[in-house]
This record gives structure tokens, C-alpha cells and sequence, in this order.
């Protein structure tokens, strides 16, 4: 039976949801160069349009249509069949069937603009809407399936991700190490300046991420409830958390800076993703402390590797979302969310510790190993890197005859 309340929050989180991809685009667009912001901006603003058609026409029902063999979703709901205006027999049973469905879609697109910040300045736009096809196919939708969907493996073994710590941010960060490492460095990596374009832009992007980060975590309650409630205290404790600590970090380094708080932030917040719903709120303090000291230093240690990660995907997203679900396994507690199961520090032992990084390490290695081989065959058949004149004058120009701002650098 629909209820009005918990309908209400699904189609306001869904829309919040939504706005963390333009988000994400200005977050990016003002880390690059100059001659790289349209660009940036067009590939993650483009996800609204390709990645949220495919969700309606069929990527839907492989994520969450019924179960065959715990790998995949059957095409039962292909083009929207069966999916209306009242609710779920098994997802979110208390609003309409569309609801869920669009929600779902959110995250969908969001994971896909992730990957681009990690290839921004040299990848064709081309060869990038290929990808974000087969990808979306072929990598979200199984691991989709197997964390959330009815039947999927994972849900069945027990492994707890609330929000997309799997499924979005280890998932995302995987594939784009494994995109970069295809791809190559940009030119001039490390022998070139390369400022960001606008910082105030990277604030306002991070700015709009926090706002939807609440639809994205509390919005994954699926109801008007205290769970919501509890997720959303625990999403803005590990974003502040996480972007005090990253700038007591830089300050001790040198000095704090906006660029450096913004990335905090987003770092805590994504850490916070996986346990919004199951762990006490107040622990998301040490799960944003953590995740900004450690992805800190793993964004200097990409530098010293000689990574071009160009815009920190791995070393944010990714490997603040492996800390988030390892966290699961440490602070989760059943009772916060019944649903959930109790963690190492609430008596639950090594149990749920172990799950948690058993489906780190199987969806790290099936998105970094499948993305290869999607970026290899893509780059074999129609090139996957814009020619080097091309990216000496920039992508903005090259690829999409527009420019953001005067001069080209």
C-alpha cells in the first residue's frame, strides 16, 4: 500500500540524487584547465541523458528485475513493463513501483560521471559515450544486482552496503584506476602546470554534493522514518568530520585550502556511504576522520606512483569507499537497523567483517578486470585518446568547438 510520507521523501531524494551529477561536474570542472571545462562538464552532465535512457529502457530490470542465478536481473521489467504506479512486491513496498525504480536510476548515473574525472583532458567524447554504454551494461548492472537485488549473491550472503559503497564508490574507483592505466597520462603529467580553472566552482560542486548526499544516504531508508533520520546524522558527521580533518592536514603541511576542504568532504562523505543506515550516527565522526587521513595520503602516494588519476576518483571515491565498507563490518549494529546485522565492537565478531571484504575484493576485481578488457576492445576498435594537437588545444575546442572562459590555458 503506497504511503504518502514515505512517498514524498523517495521523489524529493530522487530529485536531490539527481542534482549530485551536475555536482559533480562543476566539482570536476573546476579542478581542470581552462581548456578543459566544457569538456569535463559535458561528459558528466551527458549522463543525465544516455545512462538515464538505458536505465528505463532495460538497465532497470538487470539490476533489479527477478533473480537467475544470483548473477543478474531477467528482463522482466524491460522498457518500464510491470513497473507502475503501485508498489514493489520486494523493493520499497510502501511507495510506487516508478518511485524506486527512478531512485535507483539516480545512482546509476552518478557511478558512470564518477569514472570521468579520472580521464578527463584526453579521452574522446566518443569513445566515452561507448563506454558509459557498455559499462552501465556490463559492470553496474551484475554488481548492482548482486549487492541489492532480490537474489542477487551478495544480498544473500549478507554483505551490508546501505547506499552504494560497493556499488557506487568501489565500483567506480576500480574502473577508473583500470580506465587510466588503458588510457595513459596526460601530456605534459607532471612537467606542466596544470591549475584548476575555477576554485570556487570545485566549492560549489562539493557544496551541491553534500546537499544530495542526504537523498542519497537518507533517501536510501526508502521511508519517512527514524532511519532516514539516522543516516542523515550520520552522512553530515563524517563530511564535517572528514573535511576539519583534511584541512588540520594541509594546514599542518603548508596551509589550508578550499580545494583541499572540498576534497575532504567528499571523501568522508563517500566513506560514510556503505554504514549510513547501519551504524551508529556518532561513528560517523571516526569513519570521516579516517577517510580523510587516509585518502589524503593516498592522493600523494598516486602522485609519487606516477598515476594520472587526473582528478582523484581511486584515491577518494574508491578507496574511501572500501574504508566505508570495511567500516560496516566494524561498527555496524542491529540496532540502529534491524535489517542490518551487529559488527565487530557490538559483539557480532569477524563475521561481518570478513563479508565486507569479500565483496570489496570480488567487485574490485570484477570492475578493475572488466573495465580493462571494455576500455582494450573500445580502444582497439575506434581509439579511445583524442590526438595529441587535439589535446595540446584542449578538449573544449577540439571536441566540442566551445570555449568556458577567455584564452585557452
Amino acid at each position: 500500500m503506497v504511503n504518502a510520507g514515505d512517498t514524498a521523501w523517495i521523489l524529493i531524494s530522487t530529485a536531490m540524487v539527481m542534482l549530485m551529477t551536475p555536482g559533480v561536474a562543476l566539482f570536476y570542472g573546476g579542478m581542470v584547465r581552462k581548456k578543459s571545462v566544457i569538456s569535463t562538464l559535458m561528459m558528466n552532465f551527458a549522463m543525465l541523458g544516455v545512462v538515464g535512457l538505458l536505465w528505463v529502457f532495460y538497465a532497470y530490470s538487470l539490476s533489479f528485475g527477478p533473480d537467475s542465478g544470483g548473477i543478474i536481473g531477467s528482463l522482466k521489467y524491460i522498457f518500464l513493463n510491470n513497473v507502475g504506479g503501485e508498489p514493489s512486491s520486494t523493493y520499497a513496498t510502501t511507495v510506487p513501483h516508478l518511485a524506486f525504480m527512478m531512485f535507483q536510476g539516480m545512482f546509476a548515473i552518478i557511478t558512470v560521471a564518477l569514472i570521468t574525472g579520472a580521464v578527463v583532458e584526453r579521452i574522446k567524447f566518443s569513445a566515452l559515450m561507448i563506454f558509459a554504454v557498455a559499462w552501465l551494461t556490463l559492470i553496474f548492472a551484475p554488481v548492482a544486482h548482486w549487492v541489492w537485488g532480490a537474489g542477487g549473491w551478495m544480498a544473500k550472503l549478507g554483505v551490508l552496503d546501505f547506499a552504494g559503497g560497493i556499488v557506487v564508490h568501489v565500483n567506480a574507483g576500480l574502473s577508473a584506476l583500470a580506465l587510466v592505466i588503458v588510457l595513459g597520462a596526460r601530456r605534459g603529467f607532471r612537467h606542466e602546470p596544470m591549475e584548476p580553472s575555477s576554485i570556487p566552482l570545485v566549492m560549489l560542486g562539493a557544496g551541491l554534493l553534500w546537499f544530495g548526499w542526504f537523498g542519497f544516504n537518507a533517501g536510501s531508508a526508502l521511508g519517512s522514518n527514524s532511519l532516514a533520520a539516522s543516516a542523515l546524522v550520520a552522512t553530515n558527521s563524517a563530511g564535517a568530520a572528514a573535511a576539519t580533518t583534511w584541512m588540520l592536514l594541509a594546514w599542518n603541511q603548508r596551509r589550508p585550502t578550499l580545494l583541499g576542504i572540498a576534497t575532504g568532504a567528499v571523501a568522508g562523505l563517500a566513506a560514510v556511504t556503505p554504514g549510513a543506515g547501519f551504524i551508529p550516527p556518532i561513528y560517523g565522526v571516526m569513519v570521516g576522520i579516517v577517510a580523510a587521513v587516509v585518502c589524503y595520503y593516498a592522493m600523494i602516494a598516486k602522485i609519487k606512483m606516477g598515476v594520472d588519476d587526473s582528478l582523484d576518483v581511486m584515491a577518494v571515491h574508491g578507496v574511501g569507499g572500501i574504508l566505508g565498507v570495511l567500516a560496516v563490518g566494524l561498527f555496524a549494529s542491529a540496532a540502529v537497523n534491524p535489517a542490518g546485522a551487529n559488527g565487530l565492537i557490538f559483539g557480532g565478531g569477524l563475521t561481518l567483517l570478513g563479508k565486507q571484504a569479500l565483496g570489496v575484493l570480488s567487485v574490485g576485481a570484477f570492475a578493475f578486470g572488466g573495465t580493462w578488457v571494455i576500455a582494450k576492445v573500445i580502444d582497439a576498435i575506434f581509439g579511445l585518446r583524442v590526438k595529441e594537437m587535439e589535446e595540446a588545444v584542449g578538449l573544449d575546442l577540439s571536441q566540442h568547438g566551445e570555449r568556458a572562459f577567455g584564452g585557452i590555458r
